[in-house]
């Protein structure tokens, strides 16, 4: 009886402890799509509207309600947006500096020129640079991965 009770508890701490070192939200993350971030940023276009999973640090979390978070990329200086509809998945802060997966979909979000200038002012002005707005005449895209699943790694 004494042996069946220790047998219990050493299960459930195992249990316990391998359930506590991730996170996981929506559906299971699917790693036979992986792709890294440097691959799908270079040719964004060969993936929209395609399941794919991604992986790297999370270098940033929304602090208001948890929507999104930014993965690093596998390139230098480079990462990609997770992004959720508010309250379908809620992102801890915590999860910043952790690994994560995701598999979903990539967006296209298409710019008009003055969003352009706003954006990449935003940008400037963050990485406290200087930028002539005369010199952007083209709208650009962002992209993002909407996920239907997430894992969080601790």
């Amino acid at each position: 009886m004494k042996k069946q009770f220790w047998m219990v508890c050493i299960s459930l701490l195992i249990t316990t402890s391998v359930a506590a070192k991730e996170l996981s939200f929506g559906e299971q993350v699917d790693e036979s799509k992986l792709v890294k971030i440097s691959t799908l940023l270079k040719s964004p276009k060969n993936y929209l509207d395609k399941k794919v999973t991604v992986s790297g640090a999370i270098v940033g979390v929304c602090s208001k309600r948890g929507c999104w978070a930014e993965l690093a990329s596998d390139a230098k200086f480079e990462k990609l947006r997770i992004k959720v509809r508010d309250g379908d998945m809620v992102f801890p802060m915590t999860a910043k500096g952790k690994t994560a997966l995701a598999t979903g979909n990539l967006k296209e979000i298409q710019l008009s020129l003055e969003q352009t200038k706003r954006y990449k002012m935003h940008l400037a002005k963050r990485n406290d640079e200087t930028i002539s707005l005369d010199e952007i005449i083209e709208p650009m895209s962002i992209y993002q991965l909407t996920p239907i699943g997430v894992k969080i790694f601790e």
